[in-house]
């Protein structure tokens, strides 16, 4: 059995907390959080960067003035209290001016006939919330601006698509700004904010994208080929990232029956996966191959790069599957619309999934997210404790 000195990491400057997307599904890293809490208590995460959902818990990370430990209850108690007509407008006048928005522009040739659509529902209400759970002061995250003052926070990014030129771009708040440009994607220095989470949370053409500076940017798993890269370039040497991609089961052979045409929602369900989960597989697969050369390596240090040490964890079972339980649970109208595409003709339920913003379904993912880190326990004290032996 491990003794769990890691209570107090060693070196944790360098330990970086990345949270992907998943809309609702991320409630799952809520329950990981949670076993952290619980099983080291002392953990100090100085860098934290979240994308799309993901990024309202990184955000909260970041900007609590509490403990650890704390600083997770509060989350839970905010993901606990979200209902789906919190996060947006569930109302038949509402869903329905925006349809009739929607086609007004179809039918118009582009001719300004109405106000324009700018997502298939109105989020005014997650604004709300945010700031109100936040605790910002004019749309800002200050508690971010006081731990980086005290020492207890290094950096945190939240990373977002810019529409207008199609780049990734990570807001970062640093207390030494690490500023970088790779094709496509770039970072750039701010005072993280709630537009920054709205923006990064902005499913596209569901959501709203969200106007920073100049510019609308929205979801930002859309353009984000590199999901560790931000915590690397912000100095990590070991991340702990948490997907909420299910790998557990194989796809399987071929249909040997016909099958339907796949339902709108399956479609939409696999390209929301492929924005926000799969970059992620890629992403630490390339990390474990630099790893690997490095270690083979006679003088690795002439490369220019150093190993990383990486702690993927993902859930144990399917949570789109799961969300076809608490479909009964969506508003009326919302669920008319939902079916209207297909919830429940699709084999999978990826889009149910990301916006099942509904208190059953939010419980069931924190606790099957506790009860996966608590299983990995032993092999996350390991990950956090000192590293007796560097590389030559």
């Amino acid at each position: 059995m491990i003794s769990y000195i890691a209570n107090v990491n060693p070196d944790p400057g360098s330990l970086a907390l990345v949270l992907a997307g998943g809309g609702a599904r991320a409630a799952y890293q809520v329950g990981i959080l949670r076993s952290l809490a619980r099983n080291f208590p002392k953990l100090e995460i100085p860098i934290v960067t979240g994308v799309s959902a993901g990024a309202i818990n990184a955000a909260h990370l970041a900007n609590s003035r509490e403990s650890f430990p704390e600083s997770v209850r509060q989350l839970t108690e905010l993901w606990e209290s979200i209902t789906i007509d919190q996060v947006f407008r569930t109302d038949m006048p509402a869903l329905a001016l925006t349809m009739a928005r929607w086609a007004v522009r179809l039918v118009s040739g582009g001719v300004n006939l109405s106000p324009p659509a700018r997502g298939l529902v109105d989020t005014t209400p997650l604004r709300h919330f945010l700031e109100q759970a936040l605790d910002t002061k004019e749309g800002l995250l200050t508690g971010i601006e006081e731990n980086i003052r005290s020492g207890r926070l290094t950096a945190a990014g939240l990373t977002t698509t810019n529409y207008t030129n199609g780049e990734s771009n990570t807001w970062i708040q640093s207390k030494d700004l690490s500023a970088w440009e790779r094709p496509g994607r770039r970072s750039v220095g701010a005072r993280l904010g709630i537009d920054h989470i709205m923006a990064s949370c902005a499913l596209p053409l569901f959501f709203p994208a969200s106007k920073i500076g100049h510019d609308w940017h929205g979801d930002g798993g859309v353009r984000l080929t590199a999901p560790l890269s931000p915590a690397l370039h912000l100095g990590a040497s070991r991340m702990i990232a948490v997907s909420t991609q299910y790998t557990g089961q194989r796809a399987g052979a071929l249909s040997q029956t016909p099958r339907d045409y796949p339902a709108p929602a399956t479609i939409i369900g696999l390209l929301l996966d492929a924005i926000f989960l799969d970059m992620l597989d890629y992403d630490a697969l390339t990390i474990q191959r630099v790893n690997a050369l490095l270690e083979a390596h006679p003088s690795p240090q002439e490369t220019g790069f150093h190993p990383v040490k990486l702690l993927l964890i993902r859930p144990s079972q399917d949570l789109g599957v799961i969300a076809n339980k608490f479909e009964a649970e969506l508003p009326p109208t919302f669920r008319f619309v939902t079916r209207g595409l297909g919830t429940r003709e699709a084999r999978r339920a990826d889009l149910l999934a990301t916006l099942m913003f509904q208190p059953g379904y939010i419980r069931e993912m924190i606790a099957i997210g506790e009860k996966d880190g608590d299983k990995r326990r032993e092999e996350i004290a390991e990950f956090l404790a000192p590293v007796h032996q560097e590389m030559s």
